[in-house]
C-alpha cells in the first residue's frame, strides 16, 4: 500500500519533468503528458474506457481528458492536419484535468 501522498508526490514530480518539453516542444511531449494524466485517472477510480464514466456526476473531466487523447493519438501517428492550436488545446485540457486531480476531489 503506498502511503497517502506518495503518488502526488511521483505525480508532480513528472509533470515537472515535462514541463520544459511541454514549453518547447509540446508535440513531443503530448504522448508522455496523456499517459501521465491516464495514469492519474486510473489512480483516482476512472474509468476511461467506460462509456457510463462519461455520463457520471464528473463527466467533463472523462470528456476533457478523451478529447485531449485524442488530438494527442493525432499527434503521435503523425497525422497531417493537427495545428499548433489543436496540441495548445490538448495540453491545456490534460493540464486542466491533472490540476482537478491534484486537488483530489476525488479517490477511489
Amino acid at each position: 500500500m503506498l502511503e497517502p501522498g506518495l503518488d502526488r508526490h511521483e505525480w508532480e514530480s513528472e509533470m515537472q519533468a515535462l514541463e520544459p518539453q511541454i514549453e518547447d516542444a509540446p508535440s513531443e511531449a503530448l504522448s508522455e503528458l496523456a499517459d501521465l494524466v491516464e495514469r492519474m485517472l486510473t489512480e483516482r477510480g476512472y474509468d476511461v474506457s467506460d462509456p457510463v464514466a462519461r455520463q457520471g456526476d464528473e463527466r467533463e473531466v472523462v470528456v476533457e481528458y478523451l478529447a485531449a487523447r485524442e488530438i494527442s493519438d493525432l499527434v503521435e501517428s503523425g497525422r497531417e492536419g493537427v495545428g499548433p492550436g489543436d496540441v495548445a488545446s490538448a495540453v491545456n485540457g490534460f493540464r486542466a484535468v491533472y490540476d482537478f486531480l491534484l486537488a483530489g476531489r476525488r479517490s477511489p
